[in-house]
């Protein structure tokens, strides 16, 4: 579970609640039926005009990104994973690292190591590797794309459905308190209009740019162990190489770690 988008909820809809009440408004306002369908339904009818329907099979799956957290290998176990397969190839050669791809959960690192296992040159393996990234990083940017124009539309068609509202309220000029029950309920599609726009839409795709982000540098990390384990370097010199990508603090905890082993081990 991403604890952050269930907290960003929850604060979300509690401070419009909330703030509503203070202002002596009522929540009862809120459910307008209207402005639900104008802003929601325009909203995703506006998305469905601006994107394939090829990309848009995919929200499901970044709503579940979004709320469960993406499957993202974490940086230490890479770490681990290149220098244990490093130290193999160095006492075995490349080929005896074939019967531990099964073990390895990552397909990234399961494809590099293949190519590399193959026999192929270190350009061919860096182009192949750098083209999955590429179409990784694209296939991320369409995904919150969709997202951040949601979160432009809707806002907009709150001001539309507020105009539909006043145009409803203007037919009653003669009944003051009518008038006054369609005018609130007129700004009731601004409202919600901007709540979804810069509380639910436009927060989503920067979380899924920020998520992407994250698996992009999980993968070039993975392309220079699997660029240096075919290059014959020592699995100390790629354990070096990779602990860069770690933040000082793990890389402090990491060292601390390795130095206790061997001390273990040592006695």
């Amino acid at each position: 579970m991403e604890k952050s988008t269930l907290i960003g909820l929850v604060l979300g809809f509690s401070a419009v609640g909330v703030g509503m009440v203070l202002k002596g408004a009522s929540l009862v306002a809120l459910w307008n039926p209207a402005a639900l369908m104008i802003i929601f339904v325009g909203t995703t009818a506006a998305v469905f005009n601006a994107f394939p329907m090829e990309e848009l099979k995919r929200i499901p799956k970044l709503f579940k990104i979004i709320f469960q957290g993406p499957k993202i290998t974490p940086k230490k176990e890479i770490v681990h994973t290149f220098v244990a397969l490093a130290t193999t190839a160095r006492r075995e050669g490349l080929l005896s690292l074939e019967s531990q791809l099964e073990s390895i959960e990552d397909p990234f690192i399961r494809n590099g190591m293949q190519l590399v296992i193959d026999g192929g040159d270190s350009e061919y393996v860096r182009s192949l590797l750098e083209e999955e990234i590429y179409a990784t990083e694209e296939r991320h940017r369409s995904g919150a794309l969709i997202f951040s124009q949601a979160g432009t539309y809707a806002p907009t068609l709150g001001v539309l459905g507020a105009v539909i509202g006043l145009i409803a309220a203007l037919g009653n000029l003669s009944d003051i308190e009518k008038l006054g029950h369609s005018i609130a309920a007129a700004f009731v599609a601004t409202l919600l209009g901007i709540f979804s726009g810069y509380v639910l839409w436009h927060p989503i795709a920067n979380k899924l740019k920020r998520i992407s982000s994250r698996e992009i540098e999980i993968k070039q990390m993975i392309m220079e162990g699997v660029l240096a384990i075919q290059a014959g370097n020592s699995p100390l010199a790629i354990e070096q190489m990779l602990l860069v990508y770690l933040p000082v603090s793990e890389r402090r905890s990491e060292r601390e770690e390795k130095n206790v082993q061997e001390a273990q081990g040592a006695a």
